[in-house]
Protein backbone atom coordinates (compact mmCIF):
# COMPACT_ATOMS: atom_id res chain seq x y z
CA UNK A 1 0.00 0.00 0.00
CA UNK A 2 1.32 3.47 -0.91
CA UNK A 3 1.81 5.73 2.10
CA UNK A 4 0.24 9.17 1.70
CA UNK A 5 1.63 11.63 4.26
CA UNK A 6 -0.83 13.87 6.02
CA UNK A 7 -1.31 17.19 4.25
CA UNK A 8 0.53 20.09 5.79
CA UNK A 9 -1.68 22.77 7.35
CA UNK A 10 -0.53 26.39 7.41
CA UNK A 11 -0.78 28.45 10.59
CA UNK A 12 -3.47 30.68 9.06
CA UNK A 13 -5.58 27.60 8.22
CA UNK A 14 -5.73 26.25 11.78
CA UNK A 15 -9.10 27.86 12.66
CA UNK A 16 -10.70 25.68 9.95
CA UNK A 17 -9.41 22.49 11.61
CA UNK A 18 -10.38 22.79 15.29
CA UNK A 19 -10.82 19.32 16.77
CA UNK A 20 -8.72 17.66 14.08
CA UNK A 21 -5.27 16.13 14.23
CA UNK A 22 -3.08 18.25 11.99
CA UNK A 23 0.45 18.51 10.66
CA UNK A 24 2.18 21.89 10.91
CA UNK A 25 5.71 22.67 9.67
CA UNK A 26 7.83 25.76 10.07
CA UNK A 27 10.53 27.54 12.03
CA UNK A 28 10.72 27.82 15.80
CA UNK A 29 10.00 31.51 16.16
CA UNK A 30 10.11 31.61 19.94
CA UNK A 31 10.11 29.32 22.98
CA UNK A 32 8.14 30.69 25.95
CA UNK A 33 8.85 28.70 29.12
CA UNK A 34 6.47 28.82 32.10
CA UNK A 35 6.57 26.73 35.33
CA UNK A 36 4.38 23.81 34.33
CA UNK A 37 3.96 24.31 30.62
CA UNK A 38 5.79 25.91 27.71
CA UNK A 39 4.75 27.31 24.37
CA UNK A 40 6.48 26.77 21.07
CA UNK A 41 5.65 29.51 18.55
CA UNK A 42 5.94 28.17 15.03
CA UNK A 43 6.31 30.51 12.03
CA UNK A 44 5.46 29.63 8.46
CA UNK A 45 4.73 31.67 5.37
CA UNK A 46 1.19 32.42 6.54
CA UNK A 47 1.90 33.56 10.11
CA UNK A 48 2.35 32.17 13.63
CA UNK A 49 0.92 29.16 15.49
CA UNK A 50 1.19 28.17 19.15
CA UNK A 51 2.13 24.65 20.24
CA UNK A 52 1.66 23.59 23.88
CA UNK A 53 4.50 21.43 25.23
CA UNK A 54 5.03 20.01 28.70
CA UNK A 55 8.37 19.17 30.33
CA UNK A 56 10.51 17.25 30.00
CA UNK A 57 11.22 17.98 26.36
CA UNK A 58 14.20 18.24 24.04
CA UNK A 59 13.54 21.13 21.67
CA UNK A 60 16.19 22.67 19.37
CA UNK A 61 16.90 26.41 19.37
CA UNK A 62 15.10 29.24 17.65
CA UNK A 63 15.06 29.17 13.83
CA UNK A 64 15.35 25.38 13.77
CA UNK A 65 12.84 23.83 11.36
CA UNK A 66 10.35 21.37 12.81
CA UNK A 67 7.31 19.34 11.87
CA UNK A 68 4.51 19.17 14.45
CA UNK A 69 1.64 16.65 14.68
CA UNK A 70 -1.07 17.39 17.22
CA UNK A 71 -4.65 18.32 17.98
CA UNK A 72 -5.93 21.74 16.84
CA UNK A 73 -7.58 23.08 19.99
CA UNK A 74 -9.54 26.34 20.41
CA UNK A 75 -7.89 28.88 22.72
CA UNK A 76 -8.76 32.57 22.38
CA UNK A 77 -5.39 33.58 23.85
CA UNK A 78 -3.43 31.79 21.11
CA UNK A 79 -2.52 33.38 17.73
CA UNK A 80 -5.59 32.97 15.51
CA UNK A 81 -7.58 31.57 18.45
CA UNK A 82 -6.23 28.03 17.97
CA UNK A 83 -3.27 26.13 19.41
CA UNK A 84 -1.86 22.63 18.95
CA UNK A 85 -1.93 20.33 21.97
CA UNK A 86 -0.49 16.85 22.59
CA UNK A 87 2.17 17.37 19.94
CA UNK A 88 4.75 15.06 18.45
CA UNK A 89 7.69 17.14 17.21
CA UNK A 90 10.10 16.13 14.46
CA UNK A 91 13.28 18.15 13.94
CA UNK A 92 13.70 18.69 10.19
CA UNK A 93 16.75 20.97 10.38
CA UNK A 94 18.52 22.27 13.46
CA UNK A 95 19.83 25.84 13.58
CA UNK A 96 23.46 25.59 14.67
CA UNK A 97 23.86 29.36 15.11
CA UNK A 98 21.47 31.73 16.88
CA UNK A 99 19.91 34.58 14.85
CA UNK A 100 21.75 37.94 15.01
CA UNK A 101 18.89 39.39 17.08
CA UNK A 102 15.57 38.22 18.52
CA UNK A 103 13.31 37.73 15.52
CA UNK A 104 10.24 37.46 17.73
CA UNK A 105 10.44 41.03 18.99
CA UNK A 106 7.85 43.35 17.38
CA UNK A 107 10.48 45.91 16.38
CA UNK A 108 13.91 45.28 14.89
CA UNK A 109 16.55 45.67 17.64
CA UNK A 110 19.50 45.92 15.23
CA UNK A 111 21.45 48.48 13.22
CA UNK A 112 21.29 48.58 9.42
CA UNK A 113 24.78 47.02 8.99
CA UNK A 114 23.77 44.11 11.27
CA UNK A 115 20.56 43.61 9.30
CA UNK A 116 22.37 43.62 5.97
CA UNK A 117 25.36 41.54 7.11
CA UNK A 118 23.00 38.80 8.31
CA UNK A 119 20.31 39.25 5.65
CA UNK A 120 19.58 35.53 5.03
CA UNK A 121 18.39 35.30 8.64
CA UNK A 122 17.43 38.87 9.53
CA UNK A 123 14.98 39.10 6.61
CA UNK A 124 12.90 36.45 8.39
CA UNK A 125 11.80 39.10 10.88
CA UNK A 126 8.16 39.83 10.01
CA UNK A 127 8.74 43.59 9.78
CA UNK A 128 11.76 43.24 7.49
CA UNK A 129 10.02 40.63 5.38
CA UNK A 130 6.86 42.75 5.02
CA UNK A 131 8.44 45.42 2.82
CA UNK A 132 9.52 42.80 0.30
CA UNK A 133 6.06 41.25 0.31
CA UNK A 134 4.69 44.71 -0.55
CA UNK A 135 7.27 45.01 -3.35
CA UNK A 136 6.05 41.71 -4.80
CA UNK A 137 2.45 42.97 -4.67
CA UNK A 138 3.47 46.23 -6.35
CA UNK A 139 5.11 44.38 -9.25
CA UNK A 140 2.03 42.18 -9.63
CA UNK A 141 -0.11 45.33 -9.83
CA UNK A 142 2.25 46.86 -12.40
CA UNK A 143 1.98 43.76 -14.58
CA UNK A 144 -1.78 43.46 -14.18
CA UNK A 145 -2.51 47.03 -15.33
CA UNK A 146 -0.21 46.89 -18.34
CA UNK A 147 -1.43 43.46 -19.43
CA UNK A 148 -4.97 44.86 -19.32
CA UNK A 149 -3.81 47.71 -21.58
CA UNK A 150 -2.46 45.26 -24.17
CA UNK A 151 1.23 45.38 -23.22
CA UNK A 152 3.58 42.42 -23.76
CA UNK A 153 6.21 41.53 -21.16
CA UNK A 154 9.78 41.36 -22.52
CA UNK A 155 13.16 40.33 -21.11
CA UNK A 156 16.16 42.16 -22.52
CA UNK A 157 19.95 41.76 -22.15
CA UNK A 158 21.75 43.25 -19.18
CA UNK A 159 25.11 43.28 -20.97
CA UNK A 160 25.31 45.83 -23.80
CA UNK A 161 27.90 47.12 -26.25
CA UNK A 162 27.26 50.83 -25.67
CA UNK A 163 26.18 52.89 -22.70
CA UNK A 164 22.49 53.86 -22.70
CA UNK A 165 23.08 57.36 -21.43
CA UNK A 166 26.24 58.63 -23.07
CA UNK A 167 28.74 56.78 -20.91
CA UNK A 168 27.84 58.27 -17.53
CA UNK A 169 28.12 56.06 -14.45
CA UNK A 170 28.49 52.74 -16.25
CA UNK A 171 30.08 49.49 -15.16
CA UNK A 172 32.44 48.22 -17.84
CA UNK A 173 33.44 44.59 -18.24
CA UNK A 174 35.40 42.28 -20.48
CA UNK A 175 33.15 40.35 -22.88
CA UNK A 176 35.41 37.69 -24.40
CA UNK A 177 38.08 40.29 -25.09
CA UNK A 178 35.66 43.01 -26.16
CA UNK A 179 34.56 46.00 -24.05
CA UNK A 180 30.97 45.82 -22.80
CA UNK A 181 28.80 47.43 -20.16
CA UNK A 182 26.14 46.50 -17.65
CA UNK A 183 22.85 48.00 -18.85
CA UNK A 184 21.80 51.24 -17.15
CA UNK A 185 18.26 50.66 -18.42
CA UNK A 186 16.40 48.62 -21.06
CA UNK A 187 15.66 51.88 -22.90
CA UNK A 188 17.09 51.02 -26.32
CA UNK A 189 15.60 47.53 -26.35
CA UNK A 190 12.12 48.57 -25.27
CA UNK A 191 12.05 51.20 -28.03
CA UNK A 192 13.11 48.53 -30.52
CA UNK A 193 10.31 46.29 -29.32
CA UNK A 194 7.69 49.02 -29.83
CA UNK A 195 8.38 48.26 -33.49
CA UNK A 196 7.41 44.63 -32.83
CA UNK A 197 4.63 44.61 -30.21
CA UNK A 198 3.65 48.33 -30.04
CA UNK A 199 3.31 48.09 -26.23
CA UNK A 200 5.95 46.47 -24.00
CA UNK A 201 7.06 46.39 -20.40
CA UNK A 202 9.86 44.84 -18.39
CA UNK A 203 10.78 44.29 -14.76
CA UNK A 204 14.46 43.65 -14.12
CA UNK A 205 17.77 44.84 -12.69
CA UNK A 206 19.60 47.90 -13.94
CA UNK A 207 23.08 49.05 -12.99
CA UNK A 208 24.51 52.49 -12.22
CA UNK A 209 28.09 53.04 -11.10
CA UNK A 210 26.62 55.43 -8.57
CA UNK A 211 29.35 57.42 -6.76
CA UNK A 212 26.99 58.78 -4.10
CA UNK A 213 26.89 56.95 -0.79
CA UNK A 214 23.46 58.11 0.32
CA UNK A 215 20.26 56.64 1.76
CA UNK A 216 18.54 56.92 -1.67
CA UNK A 217 21.16 55.57 -4.11
CA UNK A 218 22.08 52.01 -5.16
CA UNK A 219 24.44 50.54 -7.75
CA UNK A 220 21.83 47.94 -8.73
CA UNK A 221 18.10 48.34 -8.43
CA UNK A 222 14.92 46.93 -9.93
CA UNK A 223 13.45 49.02 -12.72
CA UNK A 224 9.83 48.75 -13.85
CA UNK A 225 9.81 49.95 -17.46
CA UNK A 226 7.09 50.48 -20.05
CA UNK A 227 7.15 51.82 -23.61
CA UNK A 228 4.33 52.17 -26.13
CA UNK A 229 3.65 53.54 -29.59
CA UNK A 230 1.06 55.66 -31.37
CA UNK A 231 0.96 58.39 -28.76
CA UNK A 232 0.25 62.05 -29.35
CA UNK A 233 2.81 63.30 -26.83
CA UNK A 234 4.09 62.78 -23.28
CA UNK A 235 0.67 63.56 -21.79
CA UNK A 236 -0.52 60.16 -23.06
CA UNK A 237 2.35 58.55 -21.16
CA UNK A 238 1.39 60.43 -18.00
CA UNK A 239 -2.18 59.09 -18.22
CA UNK A 240 -0.76 55.56 -18.39
CA UNK A 241 1.54 56.28 -15.44
CA UNK A 242 -1.45 57.36 -13.38
CA UNK A 243 -3.28 54.10 -14.14
CA UNK A 244 -0.20 52.03 -13.34
CA UNK A 245 0.40 53.78 -10.01
CA UNK A 246 -3.26 53.36 -9.04
CA UNK A 247 -3.07 49.65 -9.88
CA UNK A 248 0.11 49.19 -7.89
CA UNK A 249 -1.33 50.96 -4.85
CA UNK A 250 -4.49 48.86 -5.11
CA UNK A 251 -2.47 45.63 -5.24
CA UNK A 252 -0.35 46.69 -2.26
CA UNK A 253 -3.54 47.55 -0.38
CA UNK A 254 -4.53 43.88 -0.43
CA UNK A 255 -1.53 43.10 1.81
CA UNK A 256 -3.18 44.68 4.85
CA UNK A 257 -1.29 42.59 7.43
CA UNK A 258 2.08 43.68 6.00
CA UNK A 259 0.96 47.30 5.81
CA UNK A 260 -0.14 47.15 9.45
CA UNK A 261 3.20 45.67 10.52
CA UNK A 262 4.98 48.67 9.00
CA UNK A 263 2.36 51.27 9.98
CA UNK A 264 2.28 52.16 6.29
CA UNK A 265 -0.25 54.66 5.00
CA UNK A 266 -1.30 54.29 1.39
CA UNK A 267 -1.79 57.45 -0.68
CA UNK A 268 -4.94 58.32 -2.59
CA UNK A 269 -4.24 58.48 -6.33
CA UNK A 270 -6.16 61.40 -7.89
CA UNK A 271 -8.21 60.75 -11.04
CA UNK A 272 -5.86 63.25 -12.65
CA UNK A 273 -2.45 63.85 -11.07
CA UNK A 274 -1.63 67.58 -10.92
CA UNK A 275 1.25 68.87 -12.99
CA UNK A 276 3.52 71.89 -13.19
CA UNK A 277 5.88 72.87 -15.99
CA UNK A 278 9.57 72.99 -15.07
CA UNK A 279 9.80 76.70 -15.99
CA UNK A 280 6.85 77.50 -13.71
CA UNK A 281 8.39 75.38 -10.96
CA UNK A 282 11.62 77.37 -11.21
CA UNK A 283 9.68 80.63 -11.04
CA UNK A 284 7.78 79.41 -7.96
CA UNK A 285 11.02 78.28 -6.32
CA UNK A 286 12.71 81.58 -7.23
CA UNK A 287 15.56 79.75 -8.95
CA UNK A 288 17.14 79.46 -12.39
CA UNK A 289 18.53 75.97 -12.84
CA UNK A 290 18.38 72.98 -15.23
CA UNK A 291 17.42 70.40 -12.62
CA UNK A 292 15.58 70.03 -9.32
CA UNK A 293 17.59 69.61 -6.13
CA UNK A 294 16.22 67.21 -3.47
CA UNK A 295 15.05 70.23 -1.45
CA UNK A 296 13.17 71.50 -4.53
CA UNK A 297 11.38 68.15 -4.92
CA UNK A 298 10.31 68.27 -1.29
CA UNK A 299 9.09 71.88 -1.58
CA UNK A 300 7.09 71.16 -4.74
CA UNK A 301 5.54 68.08 -3.14
CA UNK A 302 4.41 70.15 -0.16
CA UNK A 303 2.93 72.71 -2.56
CA UNK A 304 1.00 70.00 -4.46
CA UNK A 305 -0.38 68.58 -1.23
CA UNK A 306 -1.48 72.00 0.02
CA UNK A 307 -2.93 73.18 -3.30
CA UNK A 308 -4.37 69.95 -4.71
CA UNK A 309 -4.45 67.52 -1.77
CA UNK A 310 -2.23 65.21 -3.81
CA UNK A 311 0.86 63.31 -2.70
CA UNK A 312 1.77 62.98 -6.38
CA UNK A 313 2.95 65.73 -8.73
CA UNK A 314 4.11 65.65 -12.35
CA UNK A 315 6.87 68.09 -13.24
CA UNK A 316 6.90 68.43 -17.03
CA UNK A 317 9.10 70.15 -19.60
CA UNK A 318 12.52 69.41 -18.13
CA UNK A 319 15.37 71.22 -19.94
CA UNK A 320 16.75 69.22 -22.87
CA UNK A 321 20.22 69.80 -21.38
CA UNK A 322 19.33 67.37 -18.56
CA UNK A 323 17.58 64.74 -20.69
CA UNK A 324 19.05 61.92 -22.83
CA UNK A 325 19.53 62.47 -26.57
CA UNK A 326 16.49 60.37 -27.47
CA UNK A 327 14.09 62.79 -25.71
CA UNK A 328 11.57 64.68 -27.87
CA UNK A 329 11.84 68.47 -27.56
CA UNK A 330 8.82 70.55 -26.62
CA UNK A 331 7.21 72.08 -29.73
CA UNK A 332 7.69 75.84 -29.68
CA UNK A 333 10.14 75.67 -26.76
CA UNK A 334 13.00 73.45 -28.00
CA UNK A 335 15.11 74.17 -24.91
CA UNK A 336 12.49 72.21 -22.94
CA UNK A 337 11.40 68.61 -23.49
CA UNK A 338 8.26 66.54 -23.76
CA UNK A 339 9.32 64.69 -20.63
CA UNK A 340 8.34 64.52 -16.99
CA UNK A 341 9.21 63.32 -13.52
CA UNK A 342 6.59 62.07 -11.08
CA UNK A 343 7.25 63.23 -7.53
CA UNK A 344 5.84 61.18 -4.66
CA UNK A 345 6.11 62.32 -1.05
CA UNK A 346 8.98 64.64 -1.81
CA UNK A 347 11.04 62.36 -4.03
CA UNK A 348 11.34 61.72 -7.76
CA UNK A 349 9.77 58.33 -8.38
CA UNK A 350 9.31 58.03 -12.15
CA UNK A 351 11.02 59.57 -15.16
CA UNK A 352 9.42 59.37 -18.57
CA UNK A 353 8.40 61.16 -21.70
CA UNK A 354 8.03 61.16 -25.46
CA UNK A 355 10.98 59.91 -27.53
CA UNK A 356 12.24 60.98 -30.94
CA UNK A 357 10.97 58.67 -33.67
CA UNK A 358 12.49 59.97 -36.93
CA UNK A 359 15.80 58.47 -38.03
CA UNK A 360 17.34 61.80 -39.06
CA UNK A 361 16.34 63.39 -35.74
CA UNK A 362 18.49 60.79 -33.97
CA UNK A 363 21.48 61.50 -36.19
CA UNK A 364 21.05 65.22 -35.59
CA UNK A 365 20.63 64.79 -31.82
CA UNK A 366 23.83 62.73 -31.55
CA UNK A 367 25.75 65.19 -33.74
CA UNK A 368 24.55 68.11 -31.60
CA UNK A 369 26.05 66.39 -28.55
CA UNK A 370 29.28 65.51 -30.33
CA UNK A 371 28.47 61.80 -30.21
CA UNK A 372 29.46 59.39 -32.99
CA UNK A 373 26.69 57.26 -34.52
CA UNK A 374 28.74 54.05 -34.82
CA UNK A 375 28.22 52.80 -31.23
CA UNK A 376 24.47 53.22 -31.71
CA UNK A 377 24.21 51.51 -35.11
CA UNK A 378 21.96 48.68 -33.91
CA UNK A 379 19.71 51.10 -32.07
CA UNK A 380 19.46 53.55 -34.96
CA UNK A 381 18.44 50.72 -37.31
CA UNK A 382 15.15 50.67 -35.39
CA UNK A 383 14.28 54.15 -36.64
CA UNK A 384 15.64 53.60 -40.12
CA UNK A 385 13.07 50.80 -40.36
CA UNK A 386 10.18 53.02 -39.24
CA UNK A 387 8.85 53.48 -35.70
CA UNK A 388 5.66 55.26 -34.57
CA UNK A 389 5.53 58.25 -32.20
CA UNK A 390 6.15 56.63 -28.83
CA UNK A 391 7.09 57.18 -25.24
CA UNK A 392 7.48 55.44 -21.93
CA UNK A 393 8.62 55.59 -18.36
CA UNK A 394 10.70 53.85 -15.69
CA UNK A 395 10.01 53.41 -11.99
CA UNK A 396 12.49 52.32 -9.31
CA UNK A 397 10.80 49.60 -7.28
CA UNK A 398 12.88 49.92 -4.12
CA UNK A 399 12.43 53.69 -4.02
CA UNK A 400 8.67 53.30 -4.47
CA UNK A 401 8.37 50.86 -1.56
CA UNK A 402 10.65 52.98 0.65
CA UNK A 403 8.38 56.00 0.10
CA UNK A 404 5.31 53.88 0.68
CA UNK A 405 6.41 52.48 4.05
CA UNK A 406 8.41 55.49 5.25
CA UNK A 407 11.77 53.70 5.27
CA UNK A 408 14.59 56.14 5.95
CA UNK A 409 17.07 54.13 3.85
CA UNK A 410 16.41 52.48 0.50
CA UNK A 411 18.53 49.50 1.61
CA UNK A 412 15.70 48.48 3.94
CA UNK A 413 13.50 47.82 0.90
CA UNK A 414 16.24 46.16 -1.19
CA UNK A 415 17.04 42.47 -1.14
CA UNK A 416 20.82 42.16 -0.71
CA UNK A 417 21.67 45.75 -1.70
CA UNK A 418 24.65 46.53 -3.92
CA UNK A 419 26.35 49.88 -3.42
CA UNK A 420 29.79 51.47 -3.11
CA UNK A 421 30.74 49.22 -0.21
CA UNK A 422 28.57 46.11 -0.34
CA UNK A 423 28.97 43.04 -2.56
CA UNK A 424 27.86 40.38 -0.04
CA UNK A 425 25.83 38.57 1.07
Amino acid sequence: MVHHPQRRILAAELPDHVGETVRLSGWIHRIRELKSVSFLIIRDRSGLAQVVITPPYDIPGEESVVGVHGLATANLQAPGGVEITGPTIEVLSEAVEPPPFDLYRPTVPATLPTILDHAPTSLRHPRLKAGHALAAAAVAGFRQVLQAHGFTEIHTPKVVESATESGANVFSLDWFGRPAYLAQSPQFFKQMMVGVFERVYETGPVFRAEPHDTARHLAQYTSLDAEFGFIHDHQDVMVMVRDVIAGMISAVGRRSADLDLLDARLPAVPAEIPQIHFADAMAWLGKDDVDLAPADERALSRWAEEKYGSEFLFVTGYPMAKRPFYTHPEPGRPEHSNSFDLLFRGLELITGGQRLHHYQDYRDALAARGEPTEPYAGYLATFAAGIPPHGGFALGLERFVARLVGADNIRLTTLFPRDLHRLAP
